[in-house]
């Protein structure tokens, strides 16, 4: 049960949003999670800052997942959701933060995983 949140600086257009979505689908199979049971969430026109400064274009990408990833694939999965956000938004890959997070505990469905 992979969730992908963004948090975007850019507004995004329901178009982006579907490509976005649909291109994490793929990617999470680099995380050895099915498509099917991935949750994405885009929170856009959010006010980053880092360093003091405010970035006009960014992204922090939080990826969580029951159980934990390697960290190789962890690496290759930062690299495409940079590539994707750069070529679909404009945003510097270098202005792109992502997290990864390991849940134990994950409910859906009125049970626990």
């Amino acid at each position: 049960m992979p969730f992908i949140d963004s948090k975007i600086t850019l507004s995004v257009p329901q178009e982006k949003r579907d490509i976005l979505k649909a291109e994490l689908g793929k990617a999470v199979a680099i995380l050895n999670k099915p498509e099917s049971f991935l949750m994405v969430g885009f929170e856009d026109n959010y006010d980053l800052y880092m360093g003091g400064n405010k970035l006009e274009k960014g992204a922090y990408v939080s990826v969580s997942l029951f159980g934990n990833g390697k960290a190789s694939a962890y690496e290759e999965m930062t690299a495409r959701i940079c590539q994707l956000y750069a070529d679909e938004l404009g945003i510097p890959t270098n202005n792109i933060y992502v997290t990864y997070h390991g849940v134990n505990d994950w409910g859906w469905n009125g049970r626990n995983f």
